[in-house]
């Protein structure tokens, strides 16, 4: 008889596996269907690494995002667990707790149903000519940030600011306040350290005056749609949170998927050049680097509402999973030399689709403005900046420590000679 104990363990917090997920979440995967995995402060939960296990934990219904949602003893809510680890206010948690991304079942309908018509592909489209003129605008102006030798951070110049002018605008928070939204995000986004309860604080409080703002001066923008529905089908506290949602979600995924994508690019001189040659390979190319570095290792834990068999293991009523991204998108059983990256890989016919969005009921509400984001800044920097090119070794680049956000914390790169 199998039982938790007889599984690896695995630290998730391990600085190998921060350092190469890829290659550690691999071997993971190749050992056995199932692992144990653990953070500190957080009680231990199961990992699914294979493409077919990660797909219905996160798409099968008998797996929920909130604890609560299992019936009968409420077991240990390993997001809440992790938050407190890292720091969280207690009173904030409310506020992390309260959004779309906690929520199933009707509840999650409705919270999704609130915001997601400002997510549609029509709407990302009626947009597009916007983001294409921002992503223009942070290309040219990364030369203001550059040294004498033409070399500049790319994360904190370019990938970072582009993706928070977007969603900020599509809120509607105003242009002076946006430095602080990025800087607060930016906290929740490396998950731990320094100042991260003083930011979630602060964006509690910014987000209430933002929506007590927009219900007196309303405009067009999500913000004030929000607004107008609280008190009917919103209450206050999952208005913040909504708001909270969006910024961090809408910004640091988007900011690492562009960060992640560039300095894979650069490291492949054989596909970048393709991309050069040929840029309407651009959506094909996002959606492989999604795939091959995608921002997000790990989605938050599902808990099995019933007794479930997963990669023939049974996971009990009321344990956790935690699907692994990483591991399913580099899985050979899925992707044909998974490891190999292939700016055409998603343009070829019956190609299986990753899961860097994530599947069923609560994939990426965002999915379409990322890509669409992504598409444009990565056109306006081969546009802008042919010459682009890495500062330092493919090695030497630095990454955070969130195990589960594969993030960049710098990107030096050199631009070249101007376009004339």
């Amino acid at each position: 008889m199998t039982t938790a104990e007889t599984f690896e363990t695995v630290d998730l917090r391990d600085p190998e596996l921060v350092r190469n997920p890829f290659e550690t979440f691999a071997r993971i995967r190749e050992r056995a269907p199932l692992a144990r995995g653990t953070i500190p402060g957080v009680e231990p939960f199961w990992i699914a690494t294979r493409y077919e296990d990660v797909r219905t934990v996160l798409g099968d219904p008998r797996f929920v995002n909130d604890a609560a949602s299992v019936p009968g003893p409420t077991p240990a809510h390993r997001t809440a667990q992790v938050w407190r680890a890292r720091g969280l206010p207690p009173e904030c948690e409310k506020y992390l707790r309260a959004g779309v991304f906690d929520a199933d079942g009707a509840e999650h309908r409705r919270l999704r149903g609130l915001v997601y018509p400002s997510f549609t592909a029509g709407a990302v489209g009626r947009f597009r000519p916007r983001i294409e003129r921002l992503a223009e605008e942070h290309a040219r102006a990364l030369r203001e940030h550059a040294d004498a030798d033409g070399v500049v951070d790319l994360v904190a110049h370019f990938a970072y600011p582009l993706p928070v002018t977007v969603i900020c605008e599509l809120l509607g928070i105003p242009g002076p306040d946006r430095p602080r939204w990025r800087e607060w995000s930016s906290y929740l986004g490396r998950g731990a350290g320094p100042g991260l309860d003083d930011a979630l604080r602060a964006m509690v409080d910014a987000a209430r005056e933002l929506v007590d703002r927009r219900r007196a001066e309303p405009g067009e923008d999500l913000v004030s749609r929000l607004a107008a529905a609280e008190g009917t089908a919103l209450d206050p506290v999952e208005t913040v949170s909504l708001i909270l949602n969006l910024i961090v979600a809408g910004h640091e995924t988007t900011a690492t998927l562009i960060g992640n994508g560039t300095a894979a690019l650069l490291a492949h001189p054989g596909q970048l050049a393709r991309l050069r040659a040929d840029p309407a390979l651009l959506p094909a190319a996002v959606d492989e680097l999604m795939r091959w570095c995608g921002p997000t290792l790990g989605a938050l834990p599902r808990y099995a509402t019933e007794d479930v068999r997963l990669g023939g293991v049974l996971i009990r009523k009321g344990e956790a999973v935690m699907p692994i991204l990483a591991g399913a998108n580099h899985d050979p059983r899925a992707f044909a030399e998974p490891e190999r990256l292939d700016v055409c890989r998603a343009a070829a016919p019956r190609h299986e689709a990753h899961l860097g969005f994530g599947h069923g009921a609560h994939r990426c509400i965002g999915a379409v403005l990322a890509h669409e984001e992504a598409v444009a800044a990565f056109g306006a920097l081969l546009r802008v900046h042919p010459g682009l090119a890495l500062a330092v070794a493919p090695a030497d680049v630095e990454r955070g420590p969130n195990p589960v956000a594969w993030h960049l914390a710098a990107l030096p790169v050199r631009l070249g000679a101007p376009v004339s």
